[in-house]
């Protein structure tokens, strides 16, 4: 049976840009659509399904930034963030509301589509390869690698792609002390030039996330001028 054709949506108000990109996904094999004001975004995804989202930051009605906040409440589809922006608080801010790269202007097309096939790609290849195993389960923390999910006392965790990776990774793996370029190497495996302080925002956000049901305890530990852990008796093992 042939592969499910991939939805790309694109939200561009750069009307050219748009259309180039949507024609170089199209020969690339994708279905794209494109939509042009941020106030359209929620209303499209309501209605249809999506594989990725090319989301840019500037955009007239809700721009990029409330937009991931908003789809990451209730989705972990993969966001590819782009702006015209280039200083790394910018991209750091894109990356801790939950994008999963973010690339900026001007950018080639060639660049963005091999960005879209590597993401997709990762997330087939991680789905097909943890089908059929066994949920991963301790006293604290329920992976359910095949569905991306993992729980905390029983309470779902929502996690971006980025960080259920990341976390999935310590908790396989207790009491390992792992530098940020380990971690940057298990969320990221396509090469992209971003700084290893990419990882502390990750880990920033997973463990609030985590500290939202667990308030009394860190559980994943900072290791000064090393990296991170996450210890055995936090994880149960």
């Amino acid at each position: 049976m042939a592969a499910a054709v991939k939805t790309i949506l694109i939200v561009e108000d750069e009307l050219k840009l748009a259309q180039l990109l949507l024609e170089y996904l199209e020969q690339a094999g994708y279905q794209a659509c494109c939509l042009h004001d941020g106030d359209q975004v929620m209303p499209w995804l309501g209605r249809h399904h999506a594989d990725l989202l090319i989301l840019d930051l500037m955009l007239p009605g809700k721009d990029g930034v409330t937009l991931c906040r908003e789809i990451r409440s209730h989705s972990d589809v993969p966001i590819i963030m782009a702006t015209a922006r280039v200083e790394e608080a910018d991209r750091l801010k894109g990356l801790e509301i939950g994008a999963d790269d973010y690339v900026c202007k001007p950018y080639s097309l060639r660049e963005m589509v091999a960005r879209v096939k590597v993401i997709l790609r990762r997330m087939d290849l991680h789905v097909s390869h943890k089908m059929g195993q066994p949920q991963l389960g301790n006293t604290l923390f329920n992976v359910n690698p095949a569905k991306m999910r993992i729980s905390v006392l029983g309470q779902p965790l929502e996690l971006t792609p980025v960080e259920f990776r990341l976390l999935e990774h310590f908790i396989t793996r207790p009491n390992i002390v792992f530098s940020r370029d380990d971690l940057l190497n298990v969320i990221y495996d396509d090469y992209r030039l971003v700084s290893e302080r990419t990882v502390d925002s990750h880990v920033k956000n997973v463990r609030k996330k985590i500290h939202s049901h667990v308030p009394d305890r860190e559980l994943i530990r900072s290791i000064y001028g090393v990296g991170y852990i996450l210890e055995s008796d936090a994880t149960g093992y």
